[in-house]
């Protein structure tokens, strides 16, 4: 049997064993897998405001109300860059907050980085879902959109990614934040791919002026977007029967 001391340097994840019908997602954990190599480097770098004892038994059962955890952050993260604003009473003085090319250590830097994109883009910020991943740790999938109106082609900027936020059990507050971007390869700071994707996205580009159905962007990589589209018709036609060849004749005219 592993001892402690040889499980030191692994973080687990939880498999999810059951689900609500409503949308917040509801953990049962019964027990954990390894964290990916690649993420786990990443991750362990902010995990410092906590000290997980890893025993030869079961893993460590949280003090913490963390499904409460996970229904503040899907009332206040909405709340990221309107008037209202995050609630800074959840994070530690000293919060971590990491992103490819932003690092704060404070949450008084965490809440300036946010004044600033919201006074330089017009931001849009859409959480998808938010789920326990660990003990100590709730991870976020979410969606933002910024317009550079600075500019005079006045860009959109889309980025799509996963924010894993790990708490305090001491204090019950969050005491990171990383966020990983689902467009770059290489999300730790400070990343210079992740620069070049914010300057590709300034570039000057002329959407084709064509009719377009509404969508948002769930999912933006290098190589290809993941898209929810909104209901809409693409083509109609008055008959009895459309069914068939004559059917499809009908239709296509």
């Amino acid at each position: 049997m592993a001892t402690a001391a040889q499980l030191s340097g692994h973080f687990n994840r939880p498999i999810i064993t059951a689900v609500r019908t409503d949308h917040r997602l509801h953990v049962t954990t019964t027990h954990y897998l390894p964290l990916p190599r690649r993420q786990r480097n990443l991750t362990s770098r902010l995990r410092h405001c906590m000290s997980l004892q890893v025993g030869n038994e079961t893993p460590p059962t949280s003090t913490v109300d963390m499904e409460k955890l996970v229904g503040f952050l899907y009332n206040d993260l909405p709340h990221l860059f309107d008037d209202q604003g995050i609630d800074p009473k959840a994070y530690d003085e000293h919060v971590k907050f990491r992103d490819p090319i932003t690092k704060h250590d404070t949450i008084s830097g965490y809440l300036f980085n946010i004044s600033l994109l919201k006074n330089l883009f017009t931001p849009d910020f859409r959480l998808h879902w938010a789920k326990q991943t660990g003990p100590y740790e709730i991870t976020t999938r979410w969606t933002m959109v910024m317009k550079f109106s600075l500019l005079p082609w006045k860009p959109e900027l889309v980025f799509t990614g996963l924010s894993i936020m790990a708490v305090n059990p001491e204090t019950k507050k969050f005491c990171s934040h990383l966020d990983l971007w689902d467009s770059i390869n290489n999300n730790d700071y400070f990343s210079f791919e992740g620069l070049v994707d914010v300057f590709k996205q300034l570039r000057v580009y002329k959407t084709p002026d064509l009719e377009t159905p509404k969508y948002q962007i769930l999912k933006r990589t290098a190589n290809y977007e993941v898209r929810k589209y909104e209901p809409f018709i693409v083509v109609e036609t008055n008959g009895d029967k459309l069914s068939g060849s004559s059917g499809f004749n009908n239709v296509a005219g």
